[in-house]
Order: structure tokens, then C-alpha cells, then sequence
């Protein structure tokens, strides 16, 4: 076995995936009170909105994507009647629309940190690493839906699902283009650095929301018969 080969795609991961579930424990139990976004949003409104919305539709659904993609083997599409082909037909202008607008969201987001004064008063070399991360991992996903065409069903999607299943088979990854390797190794990076950056509040979404009861509000008319005495 090619041993830069075993380093990239078995130790590194098992490193990214450790480094990323101890980090958030850990940051989570000591430092509680900075476990958030750090909103700008009081600071700068105007460019915030376009920029955070295309980020966020798409680094979401990406995500589902690639956990419907690759998690799940090809056998049960075919079960359904979605052969290989059609599932990448499907993966690509899935992926090509949100994969862009996560693209271009990360990028706008970057701009404004760098270019508003207001923004850029407040903004840490660690804000500027976390956007310039994610403009990398998402740019380089979206060249490899553009220019990649590569069959990732016999390849990536069972490595991934053996790293995830603690079955890994790094010789999987032997054959993939290194536009592939690159988006995977760099995705992983920023995996385990997200629990020493502001993407710690991707555990504090408000799921919770939606299971809260109702808060009713009743309108009370006073009856003007009743004499109040002061």
C-alpha cells in the first residue's frame, strides 16, 4: 500500500473527524459563553443578506447532498430504479446549483469582511482563514461538477462510506484525479479546524424551534362600566 496514499485518505480523516468531535466537546464544556456566530449583522446589514443566504441554502443542501450521494450505496437506487448514470446526472445539476450558491455566498461573505470598514474593524485572522476555507472547499467542488465528470460511485462514495463505517479501503482512492483528492483533503481540514472557529454554531441552530408550544396572545377589552378608583 502507497503510504502518502494510507496518510491521505485513512490517518488524515480519522485525525479531522477526532480532532472535530473532541474539539466541539471540549470548546463546548470551557468556553460556553463564546459558543456563537458572532453575528455582524448589528454592524453592516446591506451586504450581509445576499451573501448569507446563497452561503447558507447552499453549504446546506450540499451537504445533504453528499450525505444522500455517497452515504447510501448505489444498490438501493438501482432498487428504485435509478441506475448509476442517471444518479450522476441527478448529482450534477443538483450539484451545479448549489454548489454555486454556496460558492458565490462564501465568496461575498470574504469581500465583505475585507472591503466594509465597519466589518473589517471587528474581523480576526481566524474570520479570514474560516471564509477563505470554505471559498476554497466550495470552489473546489464546484470545478470538479464542472471540469471532473469522474464516476465516484465504484471509487469515493464506498471509501467514504468505509471511513464512516470504520471499514476504510484507502486503495479506493488510488485512481481519483487530484482535483477530487484536493477538495476531499481540503473539506476534511476544515472539518477539524471548525471547533477553533466561528463554525462552532452550526451544532446552535434552532431545531428546537419548531417543537415549542404556541404562545397564545388574547386581547382583553376593558369594560368601560367598571369604575377604577386610583
Amino acid at each position: 500500500m502507497n503510504l502518502t496514499n494510507m496518510m491521505a485518505f485513512l490517518v488524515f480523516p480519522y485525525l479531522a473527524l477526532t480532532t472535530f468531535v473532541v474539539g466541539h466537546a471540549y470548546r463546548y464544556i470551557v468556553d460556553p459563553f463564546f459558543w456563537n456566530a458572532k453575528s455582524s449583522e448589528f454592524l453592516e446589514k446591506k451586504n450581509l443578506y445576499p451573501g448569507i443566504t446563497l452561503f447558507h441554502w447552499g453549504i446546506l443542501l450540499t451537504l445533504l447532498g453528499h450525505a444522500g450521494g455517497l452515504l447510501i450505496p448505489q444498490t438501493l437506487f438501482d432498487m428504485v430504479g435509478i441506475d448509476g448514470q442517471a444518479h450522476l446526472r441527478v448529482a450534477y445539476w443538483s450539484g451545479l446549483v448549489v454548489g454555486a450558491a454556496a460558492f458565490v455566498g462564501s465568496i461575498l461573505l470574504l469581500w465583505r469582511r475585507a472591503t466594509v470598514k465597519r466589518i473589517q474593524a471587528t474581523t480576526t485572522l481566524n474570520d479570514y482563514v474560516t471564509l477563505a476555507g470554505l471559498v476554497f472547499v466550495t470552489g473546489a467542488g464546484l470545478f470538479n461538477v464542472v471540469f471532473g465528470h469522474f464516476y465516484v460511485l465504484d471509487t469515493i462514495a464506498p471509501w467514504i462510506r468505509g471511513i464512516v463505517f470504520f471499514q476504510p479501503n484507502p486503495e479506493l482512492m488510488s485512481a481519483v484525479p487530484l482535483s477530487y483528492k484536493i477538495h476531499i483533503l481540503s473539506a476534511f481540514a476544515l472539518l477539524g479546524f471548525s471547533p477553533f472557529s466561528r463554525l462552532v454554531h452550526i451544532w446552535s441552530a434552532p431545531f428546537t424551534y419548531l417543537l415549542r408550544r404556541h404562545i397564545v396572545f388574547r386581547r382583553r377589552v376593558a369594560d368601560a362600566s367598571v369604575q377604577y378608583v386610583d
